[in-house]
């Protein structure tokens, strides 16, 4: 009787442990590591670039690569609300990627031959230029070579401050930090001579009420930057639904209404969105 009893209970148990585990299967997330488990998706953005990574003061996001990943995310059948933003500084973003802490990166990402070895990227889906953010008062630098006497700033991991060492200026006192507002605020208050980096993002900072007037785009156009939502290397399924979602936001209008909300405010001029690759 007790050996009855004991066989019940155990078979009790397991068919409550199956359920659970079926329940468990059913809210979770199918979408691979990087993804914090019931229906969320874990995607990297910068959270201090403005118009186009920006954590705000209340805690919400704003740009043009939030509203870029926020459609993305909805292609791949997650609401705004199932995202969980991760902060993505340049130096990182691959790391976070092969630790599988993020899905993918939508974080002002230039493609290059050097990233693309460690990372696969969908896109590109927006094309900038490197350029110059200088003072507004300030006429001595209106071309590259004018840096070889200057101090340069930009962050940490970025192909603009590769660029500038290598290619433009070997000669600029390049000071390298780990985020863009470190560099503004060294700009501002006479530190450096100038910030280098793309000018979707100089033009996002230009455009900010508290820096309005103040600062000036050099406006040269020192590289092309093909921007890519990176992911983890081999992971075509994932890059084919990117792609797909990324055409489809700028056959549906989204794209150019996306650019407008973040960039013209600061009168930026952008170019045409890419082809995708």
């Amino acid at each position: 009787m007790k050996l009855h009893k004991a066989s019940a209970a155990a078979a009790a148990a397991l068919v409550l442990s199956l359920t659970a585990t079926a329940c468990g299967g059913d809210s979770s997330d199918d979408s691979g590591s990087g993804d914090s488990g019931g229906g969320k998706i874990t995607i990297g953005i910068k959270f201090d670039q403005p118009g186009l990574g920006l954590k705000k003061p209340d805690g919400t996001y704003a740009g043009f690569d939030v509203d870029v990943a926020t459609y993305v995310a909805k292609e791949l059948g997650y609401d705004a609300k199932d995202i969980v933003w991760k902060e993505s500084p340049s130096a990182e973003r691959e790391n976070l990627i092969a630790n599988g802490d993020v899905k993918f990166v939508v974080a002002s990402y230039s493609i290059n031959d050097e990233r693309k070895k460690k990372v696969d990227f969908a896109g590109p889906y927006f094309l900038a230029h490197q350029d110059l953010l200088v003072r507004t008062d300030d006429s001595s630098i209106t071309k590259a070579e004018d840096l070889n006497s200057k101090k340069l700033c930009s962050v940490t991991g970025s192909t603009s401050a590769q660029n500038v060492k290598e290619e433009l200026a070997p000669k600029a006192d390049l000071q390298e930090f780990g985020g863009y507002s470190e560099c503004l605020t060294g700009l501002e208050n006479k530190a450096v001579d100038a910030l280098t980096t793309d000018d979707s993002i100089l033009a996002g900072y230009a455009s900010q009420q508290e820096h309005q007037g103040k600062f000036k785009l050099a406006g040269l156009k020192l590289s092309d930057e093909n921007y890519g939502i990176g992911l983890k290397k081999g992971d075509t399924e994932l890059l084919t639904k990117i792609n797909d979602a990324l055409k489809k936001m700028e056959s549906d209008g989204s794209w150019q209404k996306a650019v407008t909300a973040n960039f013209g405010p600061s009168g930026y001029k952008n170019e045409p969105a890419p082809a995708i690759s």
